[in-house]
């Protein structure tokens, strides 16, 4: 019995034996067979499964691996394989079992707060992120501490383009080209293109030169690995309207087809926003790409929403309206608060000619979102605008309480006023804003103006409702807008002369008595070199410089009564037929159809010529071209300058060029056929 029992512990040992030096060696699917016999010596053995999973792990089998871990959970505890199981969950996309596997487990060991970071990231949760990375370069010091780094990097980058926080300033020494490429991304979402392209450059050339140096790496492999570098550049060139160049790029990029699906997405969809509404059966399929499978789990939230949007406004724009409809209403259910499904909706129902459904539509939105009814309103008013009823746009942009006293908005409700002839209207405009600005100027410093950067803002409204009285004939209340400005400060020459020039025109005594307290010329005498002035880039006139006179010169300046030399005109040229004795036709100036003796083409004179028999037969006159009748010429030789004979410059078509016999007749049967054979009218 002792012999027999000794016989499965040495077969154990002799499996472990081999299952570790597979192991070593790094042949894990050799190692997972000895495991395996393992477990069927002892099936409960905690090493031997713990071994069976690490296996799987190696050679990508996560389902199975985290089968193995969920069936036996009595043996295989959390505080023994709370890592692999978590790793598992991750591999498989399970991002949120993996953050509770993480939280649940009883020793927060290295290893899982690594993976902590990259759950935290994959999250979007880039603030604990960020926090976590930091904690585990201060406390650990392994060879894995650029890589680290490069991932902190990456957080700081994600933060900048996603989140719009100002990085800060980490201290990374930008020796690899992941630290540039990321150092980069986080410039872009900064809006600081030129640096971030210089930065990209940076990290194409030390990946070069660190991929070059491996003799095993073909120049397709560095081209496939500068591909996302690349593909960055493209971008930048796109938003700085380089579109041209970023598409080719791009395309490069495509032809490479590399493996990374997520970069693929990415690009083909920037390719789509380049082509708008343009090329899009190219747009069609570079859409595929964007469905390739992964593709969810390689980009972030905003970059796949993004995406989602493309494809409802190219189906918008490829007149797939149930489509367009169906994927704005499922990103309206995703985001309710985001506005550009409905604004999509709004669209597709303006291409079908609902433009009062599309209003109503986006009222409702307002009504449900009021943070966002500004926004929608401005696209209400530009509807309302694009269905010509002006006056309704300027109601809907006045209820915009937030923007109705902005200088922008009240500017652009006077000119749409102006347009409808609505003065009263514009001038109201301008009276409640001007109220609003002397109402909350106390409060607020209001310091930067559309009209007059020096001035403040109600002062600037004021003048500029001034000149739009005077302009409109509202002389009186222009004058006391003019009034109160110039109380505000009497020694704005500028409106003074302005307010004179208003009295000029309905008060000429009152206009004298202001014009005392204008500055004497002697103080508003300008040193203006006349010369330079008019010799200037920009003069429209320059005066001719003087030369010296001669003797005989000034003589004729100093003569009086000389007369200038007169041109000769030249004698018009008469026509060839010109006859002195012939009275011209007094008519002969007026088109031809205008004249009193036009009595219009003679029709028909063609058709007349053309015989209605048989084919061959001819007119009266063609008893004069027969040479048979006249007796007096010979049948075979037709006289020199007859009417028979043909000249070298003659129209008449040769006998190859002319028409088959029959052509003619069969034609107008075949016509006559069609007309008995047509059923209905127009």
């Amino acid at each position: 019995k002792m012999a027999a029992a000794a016989g499965p512990a040495a077969a154990a040992a002799g499996l472990w034996s081999e299952g570790n030096r597979c192991g070593q060696n790094g042949d894990f699917a050799r190692a997972l067979k000895s495991v395996n016999k393992i477990l069927q010596i002892s099936k409960d053995d905690v090493t031997a499964l713990q071994c069976k999973v690490v296996c799987l792990i190696q050679n990508g089998n996560f389902k199975e691996a985290l089968s193995i871990i969920n069936t036996h959970t009595k043996v295989l505890t959390s505080d023994i394989i709370a890592f692999e199981k978590a790793y598992c969950e991750y591999r498989l996309n399970r991002i949120e079992s993996a953050l509770k596997t993480i939280q649940s487990a009883s020793q927060q060991t290295d290893k899982l707060k690594e993976l902590y970071g990259q759950v935290l990231y994959r999250l979007e949760r880039y603030d604990d992120c960020l926090a976590a990375y930091r904690d585990l370069i201060r406390n650990s010091q392994d060879e894995y501490e650029e890589e680290r780094k490069t991932n902190l990097s990456a957080v700081v980058a994600a933060q900048s383009t996603w989140e719009k926080v100002v990085p800060e300033d980490l201290g990374l020494r930008e020796a690899t080209y992941e630290l540039c490429y990321n150092s980069a991304c986080a410039l872009i979402g900064q809006g600081k293109l030129n640096e971030a392209m210089k930065k990209l450059q940076k990290a194409e050339e030390l990946c070069r030169q660190s991929l070059s140096e491996d003799s095993d790496v073909t120049e397709e492999d560095i081209e496939a690995e500068l591909a996302i570098i690349h593909g960055q550049m493209a971008y930048i060139m796109q938003l700085q309207g380089r579109t041209e160049d970023a598409l080719q790029l791009y395309n490069q990029i495509i032809k490479l087809k590399p493996t990374d699906v997520g970069l693929l997405a990415v690009i083909a969809n920037n390719i789509i926003t380049i082509n708008k509404d343009q090329n899009v059966f190219d747009s069609k399929k570079k859409v595929k790409l964007t469905n390739a499978e992964g593709v969810e789990h390689k980009l972030s939230k905003k970059q796949l929403q993004a995406i989602e949007f493309n494809k409802a406004l190219l189906a918008m724009y490829t007149n797939q309206a149930d489509q367009c409809r169906k994927l704005s209403a499922s990103l309206q259910s995703q985001s309710p608060e985001h506005l550009l499904p409905v604004l999509i909706q709004a669209a597709q129902l303006c291409r079908e000619k609902q433009h009062a459904k599309a209003v109503g539509l986006l009222q409702d939105f307002a009504d449900q979102h009021p943070a966002s009814a500004a926004e929608i309103k401005l696209t209400m008013a530009q509807l309302k605008i694009a269905q010509g009823s002006v006056t309704k746009a300027c109601m809907i942009l006045r209820s915009i309480e937030e923007l109705q006293h902005k200088p922008g908005m009240v500017s652009a409700l006077v000119t749409m006023y102006s347009h409808e002839e609505d003065i009263d209207s514009a001038i109201e405009v301008f009276t409640q804003a001007i109220q609003w600005y002397q109402q909350f100027q106390a409060k607020t410093n209001y310091s930067s103006c559309v009209f007059q950067p020096k001035s403040p803002v109600h002062l600037s409204l004021i003048r500029e409702a001034a000149n739009f009285k005077l302009k409109h004939g509202r002389k009186k209340e222009a004058i006391s807008d003019l009034e109160e400005l110039w109380k505000q400060n009497p020694k704005d020459v500028h409106t003074l002369a302005q307010l004179i020039s208003a009295y000029s025109l309905v008060d000429p005594e009152k206009a004298k008595v202001l014009s005392k307290h204008l500055p004497s010329s002697d103080t508003m005498s300008l040193k203006v070199d006349v010369d330079a002035l008019e010799n200037s880039h920009g003069a429209t006139y320059v005066r001719k410089k003087a030369g010296k006179l001669t003797g005989d010169n000034q003589q004729k300046e100093q003569g009086q009564g000389e007369v200038k030399k007169k041109k000769k005109k030249k004698k018009g040229k008469l026509p060839k037929n010109y006859d002195p004795k012939v009275t011209p036709d007094p008519e002969r100036w007026l088109p031809m159809r205008e004249r009193s003796y036009y009595r219009g083409r003679k029709k028909g004179k063609k058709k007349e010529q053309v015989g209605k028999g048989t084919q061959g037969s001819t007119t009266a006159g063609s008893s004069e071209l027969d040479a048979s009748r006249n007796a007096s010429s010979p049948p075979t030789s037709p006289r020199p300058g007859s009417a028979a004979a043909v000249s070298a410059t003659s129209n008449v078509i040769p006998p190859r060029h002319q028409k088959p016999a029959g052509a003619a007749a069969t034609k107008k049967k075949q016509q006559q056929k069609k007309k008995k054979g047509s059923k209905g009218g127009w």
